[in-house]
């Protein structure tokens, strides 16, 4: 297993330089960058905007900049904002916990709702409640969570039941689990949005799996052992059809960043997604690579977390 976790890490290595070089130039590639914008403000003279751009190596070839920004990156250096002259490694580590404890959050309550919900649907494929469950699916895989994110806004600006922006409210805590509580309710409204775009599609793969799973022959051939049925669905046709399952959690673990984007915008969630959304409009290079390397480290983890899982979960895999 540790030979094949390291050989799987050496051969990311010359994906993450090609993901990073294609984006590097694609960006350059923009008409313009973030210090032609200045030019439209009579108080900074040509110079000094020629200047700042020498400062930041803009003068050079774009795959030069690349170079450069690639030793940088072996130094752990993610370069400096252009827009908020800072390092762009102090602005991600304010907002990538926020959005890490989202996309956790929201992943924890769609799987322990859509698993038992597929699980229940399969067992009672063609019965009505198969069909309710599966109609509220239909309508939750329609709506995008960013549209979700906009009715749970109004229904909350109308109805102040949950906080709406930000990460806590202004008063004084008196402990920190006060603190801990009213940063949980903070994160309730983006949170429930992503919950819900995310429950119908997971609830659809499972109650498919399995059923896949009970008209197997291995099912067939336990039930006719006269084995009870809680132990059919739940020791042998369950560890079958959750396998597929751990390779879309290590795909939803890669999508993080673009998943909550959207909806942390919309409902005004301090996290990566407005972070990258200026970054982008102001064209400020090293922000935006900074979020694309680590959507690309996200992805890597993604998969070899959900590699490692299927090894644990599946003998076949470990014998391969």
């Amino acid at each position: 297993m540790k030979k094949y976790i390291l050989r799987r890490l050496l051969q990311f290595i010359p994906l993450i330089i090609g993901m990073t070089l294609i984006s590097f130039i694609i960006i350059q590639l923009a008409p313009g960058d973030y210090f032609s914008k200045l030019k439209m403000n009579p108080e900074i003279s040509p110079q000094t905007i020629e200047q700042m751009r020498r400062s930041f190596g803009l003068d050079k070839p774009v795959i030069v900049q690349y170079f450069y920004w690639l030793k940088n990156i072996l130094t752990f250096n993610l370069g400096t904002s252009f827009s908020y002259h800072i390092p762009v490694s102090f602005l991600i580590k304010q907002k990538l916990k926020n959005t890490i404890a989202l996309s956790i959050f929201s992943m924890f309550l769609t799987w322990i709702i859509a698993i038992p919900l597929g699980i229940f649907a399969a067992i009672k494929n063609g019965k009505w409640q198969e069909k309710l469950f599966s109609f509220i699916a239909y309508i939750g895989i329609s709506l995008p969570s960013f549209f979700i994110a906009m009715l749970l806004v109004f229904l909350f600006a109308k109805y102040p039941v949950l906080p709406i922006g930000g990460t806590r409210s202004i008063f004084v805590y008196r402990s920190t689990f006060e603190m801990f509580i009213d940063y949980l309710r903070h994160l309730l409204v983006p949170g429930i949005a992503l919950t819900l775009a995310g429950i119908g599609s997971l609830y659809r793969l499972m109650k498919n799996n399995f059923l896949s799973a009970l008209n197997s022959p291995y099912i067939i051939t336990a039930r006719s052992k006269g084995l009870p049925e809680y132990k059919v669905y739940y020791k042998h046709a369950l560890r079958n059809a959750i396998n597929p399952m751990i390779t879309i959690f290590g795909y939803e673990l890669s999508g993080i960043l673009s998943g909550a984007g959207l909806v942390e915008i919309v409902t005004g969630w301090p996290g990566m997604g407005q972070l990258i959304l200026e970054g982008v409009l102001s064209q400020d290079l090293y922000l935006v690579m900074a979020s694309l390397l680590i959507s690309g480290l996200l992805l890597i983890a993604g998969n070899l977390i959900a590699d490692i899982l299927i090894a644990f979960a599946d003998p076949r895999v470990r014998l391969r």
